[in-house]
């Protein structure tokens, strides 16, 4: 008996294996909003972890600007839907919008390293044990582990050497207070072009800081990356 080899399927061109992928994305989440009803964390419309109008708003627009002598940029205003999210990611849980912060954040790191991106290496601001006992897990960390962009971070290369307060209600003068001599860096870090990455970028304290102690442990600061900045406002 002769067996023939049946004949090779067709390729699919890109447009369509996007559709499918698409179609079959929508529908596992359609079934997972059924067994597991969710809502955006955005707009808390139902049935989606983030719905397409707060994808959107979500979309990059880096920009970058200048604090304490370190170019930051930054990916998206910390104003509206980009707040809501990053308020409920950071403090209500809501760990399923950060695929959508890591997209954010992708282009405001690549920014950041500059032409010579691959030799950048990605330096997180650490977290406060009170912040980590709060949440379980660092907000920042997670999104910077999902972007997978420039070099491979160091993490713990930069460390609390006491643990300070909470920064959101405190003014410029005593953010730069409470940061001050806080940070204490690798020496992993000697003679390595360091990205700062941080959450959001407001008065450049913590940022300062953390520029302090990588050149004092001998690194260079090349700039750092924000998903958000806060809106500077006229008076």
């Amino acid at each position: 008996m002769t067996i023939t080899n049946a004949s090779p399927r067709p390729a699919l061109s890109p447009g369509l294996r996007s559709t499918i992928h698409s179609t079959i994305r929508d529908a596992v989440l359609d079934a997972g909003a059924v067994l597991l009803p969710v809502s955006c964390a955005g707009c808390a419309a139902p049935d989606r972890a983030l719905c397409a109008d707060c994808a959107r708003a979500l979309t990059p627009e880096v920009r970058q600007r200048t604090v304490s002598g370190v170019a930051v940029w930054s990916a998206l205003d910390y104003d509206d839907v980009p707040r809501t999210v990053l308020l409920a990611y950071k403090d209500g849980g809501r760990v399923d919008a950060v695929r959508a912060l890591a997209g954010a954040l992708a282009p405001a790191l690549a920014a950041a390293g500059g032409p010579r991106g691959r030799g950048a290496v990605p330096v997180l601001v650490p977290s406060t044990r009170a912040a980590w006992r709060r949440r379980g897990y660092h907000p920042t960390g997670m999104v910077l582990a999902r972007t997978r962009a420039l070099a491979p971070p160091l993490w713990h290369a930069l460390r609390l050497t006491r643990q300070t307060a909470d920064q959101a209600a405190l003014g410029n003068a005593q953010r730069a207070d409470n940061r001050a001599g806080s940070m204490v860096a690798s020496r992993r870090l000697r003679g390595r072009r360091c990205v700062i990455v941080d959450d959001i970028v407001t008065s450049g304290a913590t940022i300062a800081e953390a520029a302090r102690a990588i050149r004092s442990a001998g690194g260079t600061v090349g700039g750092a990356a924000t998903i958000a900045h806060t809106p500077r406002r006229r008076r």
